[in-house]
Protein backbone atom coordinates (compact mmCIF):
# COMPACT_ATOMS: atom_id res chain seq x y z
CA UNK A 1 0.00 0.00 0.00
CA UNK A 2 0.97 3.88 -0.55
CA UNK A 3 3.28 4.92 2.35
CA UNK A 4 2.60 8.90 2.75
CA UNK A 5 5.74 11.02 3.69
CA UNK A 6 6.15 13.61 6.06
CA UNK A 7 6.14 16.54 4.46
CA UNK A 8 3.07 18.96 3.98
CA UNK A 9 2.11 19.71 0.52
CA UNK A 10 2.96 22.78 -1.99
CA UNK A 11 0.52 25.58 -0.75
CA UNK A 12 -0.87 25.32 -4.09
CA UNK A 13 -1.78 21.87 -4.44
CA UNK A 14 -3.70 22.33 -0.87
CA UNK A 15 -5.61 25.35 -2.73
CA UNK A 16 -6.66 22.91 -5.58
CA UNK A 17 -7.52 20.22 -3.60
CA UNK A 18 -9.97 23.24 -1.33
CA UNK A 19 -11.17 24.49 -4.59
CA UNK A 20 -12.19 20.85 -6.07
CA UNK A 21 -13.37 19.42 -2.57
CA UNK A 22 -16.04 21.91 -2.10
CA UNK A 23 -17.39 21.71 -5.39
CA UNK A 24 -18.25 17.78 -5.14
CA UNK A 25 -19.93 17.89 -2.14
CA UNK A 26 -22.95 16.81 -4.03
CA UNK A 27 -20.45 14.03 -5.21
CA UNK A 28 -18.67 12.13 -1.93
CA UNK A 29 -17.18 9.47 -3.71
CA UNK A 30 -15.61 11.31 -6.29
CA UNK A 31 -14.98 13.97 -3.82
CA UNK A 32 -12.67 11.41 -1.85
CA UNK A 33 -10.95 10.06 -4.79
CA UNK A 34 -10.01 13.35 -6.27
CA UNK A 35 -8.31 14.17 -2.74
CA UNK A 36 -6.39 10.69 -2.56
CA UNK A 37 -5.36 10.88 -5.79
CA UNK A 38 -4.33 14.11 -6.92
CA UNK A 39 -1.63 14.49 -4.52
CA UNK A 40 -0.57 10.91 -4.18
CA UNK A 41 2.82 11.71 -6.45
CA UNK A 42 3.57 14.49 -3.88
CA UNK A 43 2.44 12.50 -0.56
CA UNK A 44 4.41 8.91 -1.66
CA UNK A 45 6.83 9.29 -4.08
CA UNK A 46 8.71 12.48 -4.26
CA UNK A 47 11.98 12.90 -2.21
CA UNK A 48 14.19 16.22 -2.67
CA UNK A 49 17.88 15.57 -2.14
CA UNK A 50 20.78 17.50 -0.99
CA UNK A 51 22.30 18.47 -4.56
CA UNK A 52 19.01 20.27 -5.12
CA UNK A 53 17.55 17.39 -7.84
CA UNK A 54 14.40 15.48 -7.60
CA UNK A 55 13.91 11.62 -6.94
CA UNK A 56 10.15 10.45 -7.91
CA UNK A 57 9.96 6.52 -7.76
CA UNK A 58 6.67 5.09 -9.68
CA UNK A 59 4.65 4.24 -6.65
CA UNK A 60 5.63 0.05 -5.89
CA UNK A 61 8.85 -0.42 -7.62
CA UNK A 62 11.84 1.96 -5.73
CA UNK A 63 13.22 3.06 -9.21
CA UNK A 64 12.86 6.62 -11.33
CA UNK A 65 11.27 5.92 -14.58
CA UNK A 66 12.11 9.03 -17.23
CA UNK A 67 8.64 8.45 -18.22
CA UNK A 68 6.94 8.13 -15.04
CA UNK A 69 8.82 10.58 -13.02
CA UNK A 70 7.70 13.07 -15.65
CA UNK A 71 3.90 12.08 -16.50
CA UNK A 72 3.70 12.16 -12.40
CA UNK A 73 4.00 15.94 -12.29
CA UNK A 74 3.16 16.84 -15.35
CA UNK A 75 -0.25 17.71 -13.63
CA UNK A 76 1.16 20.42 -11.20
CA UNK A 77 2.93 22.31 -13.62
CA UNK A 78 -0.33 24.14 -14.08
CA UNK A 79 0.33 25.11 -10.48
CA UNK A 80 3.32 26.55 -10.11
CA UNK A 81 4.24 29.93 -11.41
CA UNK A 82 2.98 31.07 -7.92
CA UNK A 83 4.14 28.27 -6.08
CA UNK A 84 8.31 28.25 -5.36
CA UNK A 85 8.42 24.93 -3.24
CA UNK A 86 6.68 23.46 -6.60
CA UNK A 87 8.94 24.87 -9.20
CA UNK A 88 12.27 23.52 -7.03
CA UNK A 89 10.29 19.98 -7.11
CA UNK A 90 9.63 19.96 -10.85
CA UNK A 91 12.80 21.87 -11.84
CA UNK A 92 14.52 19.39 -9.38
CA UNK A 93 13.23 16.45 -11.46
CA UNK A 94 14.29 17.78 -14.62
CA UNK A 95 18.21 18.14 -13.57
CA UNK A 96 18.17 14.71 -11.96
CA UNK A 97 16.67 13.41 -15.61
CA UNK A 98 19.30 15.35 -17.77
CA UNK A 99 22.05 13.60 -15.51
CA UNK A 100 20.54 10.11 -16.10
CA UNK A 101 20.26 10.71 -19.78
CA UNK A 102 23.68 11.98 -20.18
CA UNK A 103 24.88 8.64 -18.04
CA UNK A 104 22.92 6.19 -20.24
CA UNK A 105 20.40 7.62 -23.02
CA UNK A 106 19.44 3.79 -23.39
CA UNK A 107 18.22 3.69 -19.98
CA UNK A 108 14.46 3.56 -19.27
CA UNK A 109 14.75 3.55 -15.05
CA UNK A 110 17.34 4.45 -12.60
CA UNK A 111 18.30 4.08 -8.86
CA UNK A 112 18.80 6.87 -6.40
CA UNK A 113 22.40 6.12 -6.59
CA UNK A 114 24.89 3.45 -7.77
CA UNK A 115 23.85 0.59 -5.64
CA UNK A 116 23.68 -2.02 -8.21
CA UNK A 117 19.69 -2.94 -7.59
CA UNK A 118 17.20 -3.64 -10.52
CA UNK A 119 17.40 -6.13 -12.76
CA UNK A 120 20.31 -7.97 -14.27
CA UNK A 121 20.47 -8.35 -17.99
CA UNK A 122 22.53 -9.32 -20.82
CA UNK A 123 22.86 -5.72 -21.83
CA UNK A 124 25.76 -2.81 -20.70
CA UNK A 125 25.12 -1.02 -17.62
CA UNK A 126 25.73 0.94 -14.96
CA UNK A 127 25.46 0.41 -10.96
CA UNK A 128 23.07 3.32 -11.49
CA UNK A 129 20.64 1.69 -13.99
CA UNK A 130 17.63 -0.15 -12.66
CA UNK A 131 16.96 -1.17 -15.79
CA UNK A 132 17.86 -0.72 -19.37
CA UNK A 133 14.77 -1.15 -21.37
CA UNK A 134 15.85 1.24 -24.79
CA UNK A 135 12.17 3.28 -25.40
CA UNK A 136 11.83 6.23 -27.21
CA UNK A 137 9.44 8.31 -25.16
CA UNK A 138 11.92 7.84 -21.67
CA UNK A 139 13.73 10.50 -23.76
CA UNK A 140 10.96 12.31 -24.91
CA UNK A 141 9.17 12.91 -21.46
CA UNK A 142 11.98 15.03 -19.51
CA UNK A 143 11.82 17.44 -22.56
CA UNK A 144 8.08 17.70 -22.33
CA UNK A 145 8.15 18.24 -18.89
CA UNK A 146 11.06 20.75 -19.23
CA UNK A 147 9.30 22.67 -22.02
CA UNK A 148 5.70 22.70 -20.56
CA UNK A 149 7.72 23.96 -17.06
CA UNK A 150 9.26 26.55 -18.71
CA UNK A 151 5.68 28.00 -20.81
CA UNK A 152 3.35 27.64 -17.45
CA UNK A 153 6.28 29.39 -15.25
CA UNK A 154 8.39 31.71 -17.37
CA UNK A 155 11.24 30.16 -15.50
CA UNK A 156 14.37 29.14 -18.23
CA UNK A 157 16.98 27.85 -15.68
CA UNK A 158 15.98 24.25 -16.61
CA UNK A 159 17.88 24.90 -19.37
CA UNK A 160 21.38 25.34 -18.15
CA UNK A 161 24.45 23.61 -20.07
CA UNK A 162 24.01 19.86 -19.55
CA UNK A 163 20.44 20.36 -20.52
CA UNK A 164 22.11 20.89 -23.99
CA UNK A 165 23.83 18.59 -24.21
CA UNK A 166 21.14 15.77 -23.21
CA UNK A 167 19.57 17.47 -26.20
CA UNK A 168 22.27 16.86 -28.43
CA UNK A 169 22.64 13.09 -26.93
CA UNK A 170 19.31 12.42 -27.39
CA UNK A 171 18.99 13.51 -31.27
CA UNK A 172 22.27 11.49 -31.68
CA UNK A 173 20.70 8.32 -30.15
CA UNK A 174 17.64 9.23 -32.34
CA UNK A 175 19.63 9.26 -35.71
CA UNK A 176 21.59 6.04 -34.81
CA UNK A 177 18.87 4.49 -34.31
CA UNK A 178 17.23 5.33 -37.67
CA UNK A 179 19.59 2.82 -39.22
CA UNK A 180 19.22 0.80 -35.99
CA UNK A 181 20.98 -2.63 -37.63
CA UNK A 182 23.60 -0.88 -39.60
CA UNK A 183 25.16 1.90 -36.77
CA UNK A 184 23.48 0.86 -33.15
CA UNK A 185 25.48 -1.02 -30.84
CA UNK A 186 21.97 -1.35 -28.17
CA UNK A 187 21.02 -5.03 -27.50
CA UNK A 188 18.78 -6.79 -24.56
CA UNK A 189 18.45 -10.08 -23.13
CA UNK A 190 16.82 -10.73 -20.26
CA UNK A 191 17.69 -13.95 -19.17
CA UNK A 192 14.70 -16.26 -18.27
CA UNK A 193 12.43 -14.17 -19.09
CA UNK A 194 9.48 -14.61 -17.34
CA UNK A 195 6.89 -13.27 -20.68
CA UNK A 196 8.42 -13.64 -23.83
CA UNK A 197 8.23 -9.80 -24.26
CA UNK A 198 10.36 -9.41 -21.57
CA UNK A 199 13.23 -9.32 -23.99
CA UNK A 200 14.50 -8.51 -27.14
CA UNK A 201 14.47 -11.37 -30.11
CA UNK A 202 16.93 -12.22 -32.56
CA UNK A 203 20.37 -12.18 -30.00
CA UNK A 204 18.92 -9.12 -28.24
CA UNK A 205 18.85 -7.25 -31.57
CA UNK A 206 15.50 -7.42 -32.77
CA UNK A 207 13.52 -8.48 -35.90
CA UNK A 208 14.71 -6.79 -39.42
CA UNK A 209 13.52 -3.25 -40.11
CA UNK A 210 13.44 -1.55 -43.25
CA UNK A 211 15.21 1.93 -43.55
CA UNK A 212 12.03 4.36 -43.07
CA UNK A 213 13.42 7.75 -41.48
CA UNK A 214 11.61 6.75 -37.89
CA UNK A 215 13.51 6.09 -35.09
CA UNK A 216 13.89 2.15 -33.68
CA UNK A 217 12.25 1.26 -30.42
CA UNK A 218 13.29 -1.79 -28.36
CA UNK A 219 10.06 -1.52 -26.18
CA UNK A 220 6.73 0.36 -25.67
CA UNK A 221 5.85 2.20 -23.07
CA UNK A 222 4.92 -0.95 -21.11
CA UNK A 223 8.37 -2.06 -20.80
CA UNK A 224 7.15 -4.88 -23.37
CA UNK A 225 9.24 -5.28 -26.43
CA UNK A 226 8.00 -4.16 -29.38
CA UNK A 227 6.87 -6.89 -32.24
CA UNK A 228 7.97 -4.66 -35.16
CA UNK A 229 9.81 -1.96 -33.93
CA UNK A 230 9.03 1.40 -35.60
CA UNK A 231 6.27 2.63 -32.43
CA UNK A 232 4.18 5.08 -34.43
CA UNK A 233 3.04 6.58 -30.85
CA UNK A 234 6.81 6.70 -29.43
CA UNK A 235 7.72 8.63 -33.10
CA UNK A 236 5.05 10.87 -32.95
CA UNK A 237 5.68 12.15 -29.54
CA UNK A 238 9.19 12.47 -30.46
CA UNK A 239 8.25 14.86 -33.46
CA UNK A 240 6.30 16.72 -31.01
CA UNK A 241 8.95 17.12 -28.30
CA UNK A 242 11.91 17.84 -31.09
CA UNK A 243 9.29 20.98 -32.22
CA UNK A 244 10.16 21.74 -28.57
CA UNK A 245 13.91 21.58 -29.06
CA UNK A 246 14.01 23.78 -31.88
CA UNK A 247 12.31 26.32 -30.05
CA UNK A 248 14.06 25.85 -26.68
CA UNK A 249 17.00 25.56 -29.21
CA UNK A 250 16.39 29.36 -31.14
CA UNK A 251 14.92 31.35 -28.06
CA UNK A 252 17.12 29.81 -24.96
CA UNK A 253 20.67 28.93 -26.70
CA UNK A 254 20.71 30.89 -30.22
CA UNK A 255 21.65 27.49 -30.92
CA UNK A 256 21.00 27.43 -34.71
CA UNK A 257 22.92 23.98 -34.98
CA UNK A 258 20.41 22.36 -32.66
CA UNK A 259 17.93 24.26 -33.92
CA UNK A 260 18.24 22.97 -37.38
CA UNK A 261 18.87 19.32 -36.01
CA UNK A 262 15.75 19.27 -34.36
CA UNK A 263 13.61 20.38 -37.36
CA UNK A 264 14.95 18.34 -39.85
CA UNK A 265 14.67 14.87 -37.51
CA UNK A 266 11.58 15.59 -37.10
CA UNK A 267 10.27 16.70 -40.11
CA UNK A 268 12.11 13.18 -41.20
CA UNK A 269 10.14 10.97 -38.49
CA UNK A 270 6.86 12.65 -38.72
CA UNK A 271 7.13 11.90 -43.32
CA UNK A 272 7.84 8.61 -41.99
CA UNK A 273 4.87 8.02 -39.86
CA UNK A 274 2.79 9.86 -42.63
CA UNK A 275 4.14 7.28 -45.44
CA UNK A 276 4.65 3.93 -43.29
CA UNK A 277 2.62 3.80 -40.41
CA UNK A 278 -0.92 4.79 -42.08
CA UNK A 279 -2.74 1.93 -43.30
CA UNK A 280 -6.47 1.26 -45.35
CA UNK A 281 -8.31 -0.49 -42.60
CA UNK A 282 -11.59 -2.23 -44.16
CA UNK A 283 -14.47 -0.93 -41.93
CA UNK A 284 -12.72 2.10 -40.35
CA UNK A 285 -10.53 3.69 -43.34
CA UNK A 286 -7.71 5.23 -42.74
CA UNK A 287 -5.79 4.33 -39.53
CA UNK A 288 -2.56 4.86 -37.91
CA UNK A 289 -0.83 1.39 -36.90
CA UNK A 290 0.46 0.60 -33.80
CA UNK A 291 3.84 -0.43 -35.16
CA UNK A 292 5.45 -1.03 -38.70
CA UNK A 293 8.45 -2.71 -39.83
CA UNK A 294 8.99 -0.82 -43.11
CA UNK A 295 8.54 -3.76 -44.63
CA UNK A 296 4.78 -3.65 -45.45
CA UNK A 297 4.07 -5.33 -42.16
CA UNK A 298 2.08 -3.79 -39.89
CA UNK A 299 0.69 -4.20 -35.89
CA UNK A 300 -3.33 -2.72 -35.36
CA UNK A 301 -3.70 -2.17 -31.83
CA UNK A 302 -3.45 0.16 -29.32
CA UNK A 303 -1.36 -0.05 -25.67
CA UNK A 304 -3.16 0.97 -22.53
CA UNK A 305 0.39 3.49 -21.24
CA UNK A 306 1.18 6.69 -22.50
CA UNK A 307 2.50 7.82 -25.44
CA UNK A 308 -0.55 5.67 -27.52
CA UNK A 309 -2.38 6.26 -29.97
CA UNK A 310 -5.54 6.88 -28.54
CA UNK A 311 -3.27 10.03 -27.00
CA UNK A 312 -1.97 11.15 -30.01
CA UNK A 313 -4.06 14.62 -29.67
CA UNK A 314 -3.60 15.10 -26.21
CA UNK A 315 0.39 14.59 -27.17
CA UNK A 316 -0.48 17.73 -30.05
CA UNK A 317 0.45 15.54 -32.61
CA UNK A 318 -2.41 15.68 -34.37
CA UNK A 319 -5.67 18.18 -33.73
CA UNK A 320 -8.77 16.34 -32.13
CA UNK A 321 -10.52 16.46 -35.32
CA UNK A 322 -8.13 14.88 -37.89
CA UNK A 323 -9.30 12.23 -40.26
CA UNK A 324 -6.57 9.92 -39.51
CA UNK A 325 -6.91 10.16 -35.82
CA UNK A 326 -10.60 9.75 -35.79
CA UNK A 327 -10.77 6.77 -37.84
CA UNK A 328 -7.64 5.60 -35.74
CA UNK A 329 -10.08 6.48 -32.09
CA UNK A 330 -13.04 4.36 -33.60
CA UNK A 331 -10.95 1.52 -34.17
CA UNK A 332 -9.67 1.79 -31.40
CA UNK A 333 -12.34 1.62 -29.27
CA UNK A 334 -14.11 -0.96 -30.93
CA UNK A 335 -13.46 -5.11 -30.90
CA UNK A 336 -11.40 -4.64 -33.54
CA UNK A 337 -8.34 -3.57 -31.32
CA UNK A 338 -7.41 -6.76 -29.80
CA UNK A 339 -6.61 -4.71 -26.54
CA UNK A 340 -10.18 -3.53 -26.02
CA UNK A 341 -12.62 -5.45 -23.67
CA UNK A 342 -15.72 -4.83 -22.04
CA UNK A 343 -17.66 -6.65 -19.76
CA UNK A 344 -20.50 -5.81 -16.71
CA UNK A 345 -18.51 -2.51 -15.10
CA UNK A 346 -16.58 -1.51 -17.80
CA UNK A 347 -14.99 -0.75 -21.27
CA UNK A 348 -12.15 0.17 -22.65
CA UNK A 349 -8.61 -0.30 -23.33
CA UNK A 350 -5.98 -2.85 -21.41
CA UNK A 351 -2.80 -4.05 -22.17
CA UNK A 352 -0.66 -7.09 -23.60
CA UNK A 353 1.05 -6.44 -20.29
CA UNK A 354 -2.05 -7.43 -17.60
CA UNK A 355 -4.02 -10.10 -18.10
CA UNK A 356 -7.22 -10.33 -20.77
CA UNK A 357 -10.09 -8.46 -19.49
CA UNK A 358 -8.28 -5.94 -17.21
CA UNK A 359 -9.14 -2.21 -18.55
CA UNK A 360 -6.29 0.27 -17.31
CA UNK A 361 -7.77 3.73 -15.61
CA UNK A 362 -4.71 5.27 -17.47
CA UNK A 363 -6.79 4.58 -20.55
CA UNK A 364 -10.13 5.54 -19.75
CA UNK A 365 -8.70 8.87 -18.22
CA UNK A 366 -6.88 9.47 -21.40
CA UNK A 367 -10.14 8.38 -23.40
CA UNK A 368 -11.98 11.42 -21.72
CA UNK A 369 -8.80 13.73 -22.12
CA UNK A 370 -9.31 13.05 -25.98
CA UNK A 371 -13.27 13.04 -26.12
CA UNK A 372 -15.09 15.83 -27.06
CA UNK A 373 -18.19 14.18 -26.61
CA UNK A 374 -20.20 15.10 -22.74
CA UNK A 375 -21.75 11.92 -22.67
CA UNK A 376 -18.80 9.78 -23.03
CA UNK A 377 -16.81 11.57 -20.54
CA UNK A 378 -19.87 11.66 -18.20
CA UNK A 379 -19.55 7.84 -18.79
CA UNK A 380 -16.00 7.36 -18.33
CA UNK A 381 -15.88 9.55 -14.88
CA UNK A 382 -18.91 7.19 -13.63
CA UNK A 383 -17.01 3.88 -14.65
CA UNK A 384 -14.08 5.16 -12.75
CA UNK A 385 -15.52 6.14 -9.52
CA UNK A 386 -17.55 2.59 -9.51
CA UNK A 387 -14.41 0.92 -10.00
CA UNK A 388 -11.88 1.17 -7.39
CA UNK A 389 -12.52 -2.10 -5.45
CA UNK A 390 -13.88 0.31 -2.78
CA UNK A 391 -10.12 1.49 -2.41
CA UNK A 392 -10.50 5.13 -3.95
CA UNK A 393 -7.30 4.41 -5.97
CA UNK A 394 -6.85 4.20 -9.27
CA UNK A 395 -4.97 0.88 -10.51
CA UNK A 396 -2.63 -0.22 -13.22
CA UNK A 397 -5.61 -2.43 -14.43
CA UNK A 398 -8.68 -4.25 -13.55
CA UNK A 399 -11.44 -6.34 -15.01
CA UNK A 400 -13.92 -5.21 -16.63
CA UNK A 401 -16.63 -8.01 -15.21
CA UNK A 402 -14.79 -7.83 -11.88
CA UNK A 403 -12.78 -4.34 -10.36
CA UNK A 404 -12.23 -6.35 -7.42
CA UNK A 405 -9.38 -8.24 -9.59
CA UNK A 406 -7.05 -5.65 -10.27
CA UNK A 407 -2.78 -5.06 -10.45
CA UNK A 408 -0.87 -3.23 -8.67
CA UNK A 409 -2.63 -1.48 -5.42
CA UNK A 410 -0.14 1.98 -5.97
CA UNK A 411 0.39 3.29 -9.11
CA UNK A 412 1.35 6.48 -8.58
CA UNK A 413 0.53 7.71 -12.58
CA UNK A 414 -2.61 6.91 -12.32
CA UNK A 415 -3.53 7.99 -9.42
CA UNK A 416 -2.29 11.67 -10.29
CA UNK A 417 -3.36 11.60 -14.36
CA UNK A 418 -7.14 10.97 -12.92
CA UNK A 419 -6.26 13.64 -10.80
CA UNK A 420 -5.63 16.00 -13.61
CA UNK A 421 -8.56 15.21 -15.62
CA UNK A 422 -10.91 15.88 -12.70
CA UNK A 423 -9.41 19.09 -11.74
CA UNK A 424 -9.94 20.39 -15.41
CA UNK A 425 -13.65 18.76 -15.34
CA UNK A 426 -14.18 20.64 -12.25
CA UNK A 427 -12.61 23.96 -13.28
CA UNK A 428 -14.08 24.22 -16.52
CA UNK A 429 -17.67 23.17 -14.92
CA UNK A 430 -18.29 20.19 -17.08
CA UNK A 431 -21.95 18.64 -16.34
CA UNK A 432 -19.54 15.12 -15.84
CA UNK A 433 -19.00 16.45 -12.19
CA UNK A 434 -21.18 19.32 -11.67
CA UNK A 435 -24.34 17.03 -12.01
Amino acid sequence: MTQKLNRKLPAAVTAALNEVSEKLTHRPELRRMFLQCYPNTLETTVEMLDDDTTFVITGDIPAMWLRDSSAQLRPFVQLAKEDEELRSIISGVVRRQVAYILLDPYANAFNKEANGNGHKDETHSHPTVWERKYEIDSLCYPIQLAYLYWKATADSSVFDSAFRDAAYEIIRVWKIEQRHAEESDYSFIRKNPYVSFDTIPAGGKGRPVNDTGMTWSGFRPSDDACTFNYLIPSNMFAVVVLGYLEEIAKVIYSDERLAELSMTLGTEIKDAIELYGVVHHPEFGKIYAYETDGFGNHLLMDDANVPSLLSASYLGYVSSDHPVYRNTRKFLLSKGNPSYYEGEYAKGIGSPHTPEGYVWPIALVMQGLTSTDDEEIKRLVHMLETTTANTGFMHEGFHVDDPSQFTRPWFAWANTLFGEWIYSLVREGHPAVTE
